[in-house]
């Protein structure tokens, strides 16, 4: 018997990448139903066989972040009730990811709680791109494979053959992602010093490094509503800098970002298809690049029981 037979599902959060990452593999997606109850609730139904095969499920947790979460945990308990020998769900963007510790008292952790979640609802192993926190991956129990952009992001910056340019972390939490892209650009680290008053914004305090007379290439994980990131573009400007480049994985551009971007000092924003935006951005200055390849991969090694770490060397 062969314990190694795949197949590809998706709730309805980014069918588009789905689609592409089963192209990337070479099979089909399976046929699943998601529709809606007239109350509203979620019927999901899976419409052939996937007894004895591993099933991975691609859903990320994008706007409507709530619907999509549930669609995923209901997907993953109809994939294990219907005998899939493993049920691997493939997040490329996990949400509530902000809310990983108290900060205050009586404060949530809900980065936990999904995790409980999606452990309960019957998934044997999370596949997930860039978390907001690295330390997520231990809120789990199961198998956790942690994947990055970086590569793809970094690949796509050498073309642009920038010889005199400083790679910034706009705030201290992301300085090890920076990190990672300088040293597959071969080139310097700059942080910039934030507080943040309340959520969803920023003030800059300092810039750590030097960035004048420089090309700042901004590196996040998430680009929200731009305010750090336009903040931080603004600040390198007024230090000196000659272009800024802002990067992100996960463009969840919510509310003014879009037009905030648009204004800002910002030569190019690049971002992946981790999820879809909801507004498509016109123009040169937004640049995607797709994640499937890198995905699709992940998939067939984890499949055939090969490193998934052997892709960032």
């Amino acid at each position: 018997m062969n314990n190694n037979r795949i197949k590809l599902f998706c709730g309805s959060a980014n069918r588009s990448l789905a689609e592409e990452i089963a192209a990337f593999i070479g099979i089909p997606l399976g046929e699943a139903e998601v529709s809606r109850f007239s109350d509203g609730e979620i019927r999901i139904g899976i419409r052939e066989s996937v007894r004895g095969t591993n099933v991975f499920l691609i859903q990320p947790m994008s706007d409507p972040i709530n619907e999509n979460i549930m669609e995923l945990l209901i997907l993953i308990d109809a994939l294990k009730r219907a005998s899939a020998r493993s049920v691997n769900a493939v997040v490329p963007y996990y949400g509530y990811a902000r809310q990983d510790r108290k900060t205050r008292a009586r404060d949530p952790i809900t980065a936990k709680l999904l995790a409980d979640l999606i452990t309960a609802a019957g998934a044997s192993r999370v596949v997930a791109m860039d978390l907001h926190a690295g330390q997520i991956q231990g809120f789990f129990n199961i198998p956790f494979d942690h994947l990055t952009a970086v590569p793809i992001i970094a690949n796509y910056l050498k073309e642009k053959t920038i010889s005199k340019g400083v790679v910034v972390s706009p705030d201290l939490g992301g300085v090890t992602r920076a990190r990672e892209l300088a040293n597959r650009l071969g080139l310097p680290i700059a942080v910039i010093d934030k507080k943040r008053p309340a959520p969803n914004q920023a003030e800059v305090m300092n810039i750590i490094g030097d960035v004048k007379n420089m090309v700042a290439i901004l590196i996040d994980d998430i680009i929200d509503t731009a305010g750090t990131i336009v903040l931080a573009a603004e600040a390198l400007k007024d230090a000196g800098a000659i272009k800024v480049y802002a990067c992100c994985s996960h463009p969840v551009f919510s509310g003014p970002a879009i037009e905030r971007l648009n204004s800002a000092p910002i030569e190019e924003v690049i971002y992946t298809n981790s999820i879809p935006v909801g507004v498509a951005p016109e123009g040169v200055k937004f640049q995607v690049l797709s994640v499937a390849p890198l995905i699709g991969e992940a998939i067939i090694r984890i499949n055939q029981e090969r490193s998934v770490s052997e892709l960032f060397v």
